[in-house]
């Protein structure tokens, strides 16, 4: 018996599944190469065992706990902590029982797929999850993190990866990077710069951050230039620890670019506390804009992730804090919001900005043909809401005949709970194979030429947009 079906995300044509297999057989075993992520570099660096089931599964995923919150379960009833340093539960067990109770609630999500795969595929798992077999499970799989075979280090190697990038923000002292360097282990776990803490004024605790900016880079932030050369620093420091991109997630895509007497007035106002009400959006819109010059000089891939209202539950975020998965899409305007910036850079030959989306109407529309107006410009794929089956697919049918494969970067998996990661990269690569196989099977493109796309989408587009080969 096993949970999850071989044919899963092919297409139900027997024709066209059979050239999905066999398109899929090419990359099915491919290097798992993961630019973008929020794994914890912790895990790595000190490669100890996995606490428990739900420490590992169900607290840092997003979306588990995002659904289960949703039907009236508590953060406090699944483990979380929150500010105060307050959990109802603290029996893993019984957060394990909540979960396993509550897991019809996933069907029809990536989640489920994902979970499903970590299941059987990590855990060795073959009955499904339900209330009659949440004890089983959870013993089951406590008892394989008691086994070196479940460290990190070991199960990065096993999932086949060949580069894992972590994201840090600026006041990051990066010590478990710094550790993993010195360890001698042969895993490549990157981190990744991202500044938002320092470059949005809106940040309730800004202020201070620049001032802990100050105190880490040596540099005298009471001045634009001073501000400008703190990241250069910071950025130096990332370097140094591996980093290959930046990353900014910001409310939209408006970028500006200001002269300089206007921005050393701007960065005045928001590092005095005197910022006008447009102030917050005009100093992140610059901000990218800097970025960018900034990368064409270190050569870091530039990634912007807009459109998330984050943050978007009060409640949740007074009692637990930033970034519990309450994020919502919003609608943005690319066209206007990126002109300042791709007209001062744009056209720059060596640099690579990778743009997201949460707004689907935005992709034939917009993103598609600018990414085929400016060379610096990629589209990145299908991001939080959108990476589902569904989703990837209206991805690939809404820009390919725009854009092309190539103005695209490839699959990132953007996740913070490990187990899942190559659950994430096996759907990717069953939906752009049955993508594919549908162009072969109605004579678009040749079976060979399919073959080759799909592991370029898989292993040379990120490796190329990440600088991890030239």
């Amino acid at each position: 018996m096993t949970i999850l079906h071989p044919d899963r995300l092919f297409p139900p044509d027997p024709t066209t599944r059979g050239i999905a297999r066999e398109i899929f057989s090419q990359i099915q075993n491919a290097p798992i190469i993961s630019p973008h992520g929020h794994c914890d570099p912790a895990w790595f660096a000190t490669n100890a065992h996995f606490s428990d089931p739900s420490e590992l599964l169900i607290k840092p995923d997003h979306y588990v706990v995002r659904m289960l919150i949703s039907q009236g379960l508590q953060f406090e009833d699944l483990g979380i902590v929150s500010l105060g340093g307050e959990a109802t539960e603290t029996d893993p067990r019984e957060v394990w029982r909540k979960f396993a109770r509550n897991y019809y609630l996933f069907s029809g999500t990536p989640t489920r797929l994902w979970m499903d795969y970590s299941f059987q595929e990590v855990f060795g798992l073959t009955q499904p999850l339900g209330v009659k077999t949440a004890d089983l499970y959870y013993d089951h799989i406590s008892e394989r993190l008691t086994q070196d075979a479940y460290r990190p280090r070991a199960l990065y190697e096993r999932f086949g990866i060949e580069m894992l990038a972590t994201t840090e923000g600026a006041l990051d002292p990066l010590d478990h990077h710094r550790t993993l360097q010195q360890s001698g282990w042969d895993g490549v776990v990157i981190t990744t710069y991202r500044p938002d803490e320092v470059t949005d004024p809106d940040n309730e605790t800004f202020a201070t951050n620049l001032d802990r900016f100050a105190d880490i880079t040596g540099c005298n932030l009471d001045t634009w230039a001073g501000y400008l050369d703190a990241h250069r620093k910071r950025r130096t420091d990332f370097r140094a620890a591996g980093a290959v991109a930046t990353d900014h997630g910001v409310p939209s895509p408006l970028t500006a670019d200001l002269n300089l007497a206007d921005c050393i007035e701007l960065y005045a106002r928001v590092r005095g506390g005197q910022a006008n009400a447009g102030d917050p959006a005009l100093f992140r819109a610059q901000m990218l804009t800097e970025m960018a010059r900034m990368s064409i000089d270190d050569r870091m891939t530039m990634q912007i992730h807009p459109g998330s209202h984050r943050n978007y539950n009060h409640d949740v975020f007074r009692r637990f804090g930033r970034d519990r998965g309450f994020d919502i899409p919003r609608k943005v305007n690319f066209i206007d919001g990126l002109a300042p910036l791709l007209n001062a850079v744009g056209n720059e030959p060596d640099l690579r900005i990778v743009v997201f989306t949460l707004d689907e109407t935005t992709l034939s529309r917009e993103l598609a043909p600018l990414t085929g107006a400016f060379p610096a410009l990629y589209l990145g794929p299908s991001w939080w809401f959108l990476d589902a089956p569904d989703g990837i697919k209206r991805f690939r049918e809404a820009v390919t005949e725009t854009a092309g494969f190539y103005n695209t970067v490839g699959f990132n998996d953007d996740t913070r709970a490990f187990p899942s990661l190559p659950a994430r990269h096996d759907m990717a690569r069953r939906l752009d194979a049955a993508f594919l196989a549908e162009r072969v099977a109605d004579h678009r493109m040749s079976e060979t030429e399919a073959h080759q796309i799909a592991y370029d989408l898989t292993v040379t587009l990120p490796r190329q947009t990440y600088r991890l080969i030239d």
